[in-house]
This record gives structure tokens, sequence and C-alpha cells, in this order.
């Protein structure tokens, strides 16, 4: 194995250890006998301290199995850098020490001083062994494990459980799914610690037949495996599929951590259901479950709360954690932004400076979508200005996908069109030009319009949004033999829209429609609150906008395909299915169209009910004729 890939270690010994006048043992004196034991038992730093201390005083240090379970310990508290320190303070070190030091450092992911003292090892007195070749190789991206995995086999240690294992893991980690089955197939005996690797494989693959089919085939699955299984599922868009897993386990012999938790509150934000993120949240109060409110767990507690629709919620439980990090503001200042609350994010943001936080290019990315959501320009402008001079963050694509937005929407843009030329080193996205040309349209820009989508299908960015919004932009100006042109554009390129699809919950259900939708049950008297509903808001003052309607129709046919989008129907639904003055909450896939925001300002107005819609970009509250978003979105 080439050592000439990696360079020396940088020297340790400078680096103190500090004890402080507390930091004290009785009796002062120990046996190397008890100073294993107490080591072996030592669960935190100030605890360990104290043990270190004592060995000093005691002068035992030199024992080998003192030194050998100070630096296990150290390591295992999450202090490499101390077992660093250690480590290079003891002679001649054999293989247990050599693979402690590695090991401590690959697992907090510091892989190049693991893979640097590996290197050193080749060259020492010590021979690895396959505890050893375990430890490097969680440190190994594909490329050096592809060589640590040669030399396991030159020295006959490949077949060993461990390094098995650990080689199925880094192939794993690495997407080659080839060679981590092959291993797989090839192990005698299949511990679960080896299907969960190669089930890991699958998430990351996208293939959760194949996941759910090994994951299936365990008797007796750990913790790990369940979390595997449904991390796969959360995040590769089958949530409801990870919410019934997490139920499977409550019923099983694991217990659900963090892990656990984490995954599903994730699964539970991306469908939106409120009644089951408030069940996990009753969980995860329940002191018997042992799962502590830290900063990552209350992070993601926000996050499911205000992607559900409760952003009080989401609040409540940002004020009330103990432990904010910078993740947890930047989380409920996106909370704040998606809301329509532009205002109270850019507050938020100021007393993240004032309390010593650090923002990150992500914390930007919250603010000024915020600026965005509420076309506060200029803002927008010193923020970015801000976030390169004051915190030197070199912007995204996603920062000036943001600017773009912002420009956009308030009409100034020739000014983002430039912006988006002048970005130096960064390829604009999809996302970005369909941002752009969707401002084109809601001001009328034809001809910077087709500029951009002539380019955007050029490159090959073009979706069915890219279509369907040029088509708008041609059907806004009446130009219906353009419009007719798009579609059969879109038909040769093999494009179809998206259809839009909305979703109420109800009675820990959910609700599915789509435009024209006659399949529920309901669906008689569902059609018949729509009728009601169109007849109460036409004498409060509402003209249906059929200038976007993508068919050259009578106008009475228009209005009749408005009042049918999926979103309605759910309201309507909403509205048969609850009791006076219930709050109704719709996910829509895509963007709440005009005319039916317009609608729902005055079917709340008329039924005194509030009206929550998420669509694909924000959260829009309707309430006595009013939106939160101002009409601005």
């Amino acid at each position: 194995m080439s050592h000439a890939l990696f360079t020396s270690l940088p020297p340790t010994n400078t680096i103190p250890f500090t004890f402080s006048p507390s930091t004290r043992l009785r009796p002062s004196s120990l046996h190397p006998e008890q100073a294993s034991l107490l080591l072996s038992q030592c669960t935190t730093p100030q605890r360990l301290l104290e043990i270190h201390a004592a060995i000093l005083r005691s002068e035992i240090l030199h024992h080998t199995v003192v030194n050998f379970r100070l630096q296990k310990s150290y390591a295992s508290l999450g202090y490499a850098e101390k077992c660093l320190i250690l480590f290079r303070q003891t002679p001649d070190p054999n293989v247990f020490f050599w693979t402690n030091a590695i090991h401590a450092h690959a697992i907090q992911a510091l892989r190049f001083i693991a893979l640097l003292l590996f290197t050193e090892m080749l060259s020492s007195d010590a021979t690895p062994n396959g505890y050893t070749l375990s430890a490097a190789l969680k440190a190994c991206r594909l490329y050096l494990g592809k060589v640590v995995h040669g030399y396991a086999i030159k020295q006959s240690l490949h077949t060993q459980p461990y390094v098995a294992t650990a080689l199925l893991d880094m192939y794993a980690r690495g997407g080659d799914v080839d060679a981590a089955r092959f291993l797989f197939d090839e192990m005698p005996e299949k511990p679960i610690v080896s299907t969960t690797a190669m089930i890991t494989c699958y998430a990351k693959q996208g293939d959760l037949a194949q996941a759910r089919q090994l994951f299936d085939e365990i008797s007796q699955r750990d913790s790990v495996c369940w979390n595997a299984m449904m991390d796969g599922y959360a995040q590769y868009g089958k949530p409801n599929e990870a919410v019934n897993l997490f139920r499977q386990m409550l019923k099983s012999d694991s217990r659900p951590n963090e892990v656990t938790i984490l995954s599903v509150l994730s699964a539970i934000a991306q469908i939106g259901c409120a009644s089951s993120g408030k069940w996990v949240h009753s969980f995860i109060k329940n002191k018997r479950n042992r799962i502590q409110l830290n900063a990552r767990v209350g992070n993601a507690l926000i996050d499911m709360y205000y992607k559900c629709g409760n952003l009080d919620d989401a609040c409540l439980v940002f004020e009330t954690m103990k432990e904010k990090d910078v993740v947890v503001w930047n989380t409920m200042i996106a909370g704040y932004a998606m809301h329509g609350q532009s205002q109270k994010a850019l507050e938020l943001f100021d007393m993240l400076r004032f309390r010593g936080l650090w923002p990150t290019d992500i914390t930007f990315i919250g603010v000024l979508n915020a600026c965005s959501h509420a076309g506060l320009v200029e803002q927008g402008r010193r923020f970015f200005l801000l976030m390169k001079v004051e915190y030197k963050i070199e912007p995204k694509v996603e920062h000036y996908g943001c600017m773009v937005d912002l420009l956009g929407r308030a009409g100034l843009v020739e000014e983002a069109y430039d912006l988006i030329q002048g970005m130096n080193g960064i390829e604009p996205d999809a996302i970005m030009w369909s941002s752009l040309l969707a401002s084109c349209r809601l001001h009328n820009n034809l001809s910077l319009g087709e500029k951009i989508a002539n380019h955007v299908v050029s490159k090959g960015y073009a979706n069915s949004g890219t279509y369907v919004l040029l088509s708008n932009i041609y059907a806004a100006v009446g130009n219906w033999e353009m419009v007719a042109s798009v579609r059969q554009l879109m038909r040769e390129s093999c494009v179809q829209k998206e259809p839009g699809c909305s979703a109420i919950e109800l009675g820990n259900k959910v609700f599915e429609f789509v435009v024209g939708d006659r399949s529920h049950p309901k669906s008689r008297k569902i059609y018949a609150m729509l009728d009601e509903l169109s007849a109460l808001i036409k004498a409060h003052g509402y003209v249906p906008d059929t200038d976007l309607v993508l068919h050259d129709l009578e106008k009475a046919e228009k209005e009749k395909a408005l009042a049918v989008h999926s979103e309605r129907l759910a309201v309507a639904f909403g509205l048969i299915s609850t009791k006076p003055g219930t709050e109704i909450k719709i996910m829509k896939n895509l963007r709440v169209c005009v005319d039916c925001h317009n609608a729902f300002k005055l079917i709340a107005k008329v039924t005194k009910r509030k009206i929550v819609v998420r669509d694909r970009s924000r959260f829009h509250h309707f309430s006595e004729g009013l939106c939160s978003c101002g009409d601005y979105w």
C-alpha cells in the first residue's frame, strides 16, 4: 500500500490538558487496577478529568492498561484530540493503541487524520488486525477503500466478519451497489449490521423495493435497521410508508431512538399531517421513552410544525428550548419566512446576531426568502451585500435564486436577468429560470419571457412548468395560436404537465383531490357546496380571473374550469366535514393560482373560517377577506 498518498501529521504535543481546581478525586493515590475500573465506568468529561488528574498524581500513566483505557475513554466521549495527545506520548504503541486512535478520528468524520494514522502504523512495528482495518475503512471513500480492500486480501483479513462488514459498508457509502451486494452474498453468515448496510446502500440508490425485501427478511431487527429503512422512505418521497413503519416499530421489541425520531418527523413534515406530528411530540415528552429535547430533536420539531402549518407550535418549541444552535435559529427564520411573517424573520436574524451567533449561508437563504415573500427589495439588497462583505460568505445558487425571485416579483425583471448573467462561476439552474419566467408572466414581459424560454429549452432545462409558464404568458395576451404551438411542443418533447393535487387532513386521515375530481363518495355534496360558495362570493364582489385558462373557451366554460380546481374541492370537502369555525388546512403540490387565491379570501370571509393553504413555495393564511401574503406571492 502506497504511503505517498499522505503527508505527515501535524504535531499535537502543544495542545495542553486543562484541569480546573475542582478536578479532584479521593483517594488521591490510585492503583492501576482501581484506575482501570474507574475509567471503564466513566461517562462524563468532568469525571474523566478527575480520574486523569488522579492518575497523574499517582504516577501510573506509564502502566499500559491504564494508558490505553484513558485514551479509549477520551475517544468514547468524543475528545479525539486529547486521545491523540496521549497516543503521541506513548512509547512504542501496540496494535490496540493504533486501532483506538484511528477509530476515534474515523467516527468523528476526521477521516484525514484517521488515514494518516493508518499509514503511519504501516511503517511502524505494529501490524494492523481486522479491527484496525474496520476502523480505517470507516474513514475511506471509494478509491482509498479499494486500496485497503487489496491490503486486507493480501493479509488474509478480508473474510473476518468485522472486515467484511466494514468493506460492505464502505462500498455501500460509495454507491457501488454491485460490489456491496457481491460481498453481502459471499458472507456465510449475515449479521444484522451487514444487512442494514446493504439496506442503506439500496435507500441511497432509491431502490426501496430491494431495501424493503432485505428488511422483511430480518427476523430480529435492531433500531439501526428500522432507522435505515425509515430514513430511506423519508428521503425518497415515501413519507407515509416511513410513518407506518414507525408505528410498526412501536409494536416491536426495538426502542425508537433519536435517529428514529428525526426520520419520522422529517416524513411527517413532508405529509403535512399535524396530528401525527403532535402524536410524535407527545412520545418525545414521555420521559419513559428516553428522548432528549436537544438541538437536533428541537430543530426537527420546529421544522415539522411550521411545514404542517402550525407556526404557533413551532414558536413554542423554539422559545422553550434551552439548547439552541444556529441551525435551530435558521429553521425558525425559514418558518417565519414561509408563513409570510417576514418582519419577524428579520427580527429573529437581528436577535441571532445580538446573541453572538455567526450566521451561515443557510441563515441568509432564510433571510433573503423573507425579503422576497414581502417585496422588501432594499432590505434584500442590503442583506445580500452584508453576507458577502461582513460575513465573507460567497453567494451560492440558492442566494442568487432568492435575489432573482425578489427582483422579479417587484417588477425588476431586467435587473434580475442581468444578475443571472453576471453570476461568476455559478450556472443558473432550472428553478432560477422558472422563477424569472414566472415574473415575466406576472408583469406581462413577453419579449424577455420568450427569450428565457428559448434559452431554457436549448439548455435542456425545460420541464412542464417552463412550458406552462410560457403558455400563461401567451394566454394572458390572448395569443391562442402560440398557446397551441407551445402545447404541441410539449407533446413533441414528451413533456407532461404535472397534475395539480390538493390534500386535506381530517380525522387523522389525508384526503386527496385532483382537478374536476368526482371520485369521492361525498362528491355530490362537495359540488353542491362549490355552487353555494360561488354564489356567496360573487355577491361579495368576486369576479373570476379567466385570463390564465389555457384554452380558447367561452367565458362561462372558463369559469367552470376554474371552479373545480383541486384546492377548491378540498376546501369544499373541509367545509361539509367539519364544525363551523374549524380551521381548514390544505396542502397543494403546485403554486396556488391567482383566481383561487382571490376566491379563498372571500370564502374565508363569508364562512367565518380560517383557511391555511400550503403550496409549493409558502403558506397562505386566509382570514376575514385577507391573506397573510398581502397578495404578494
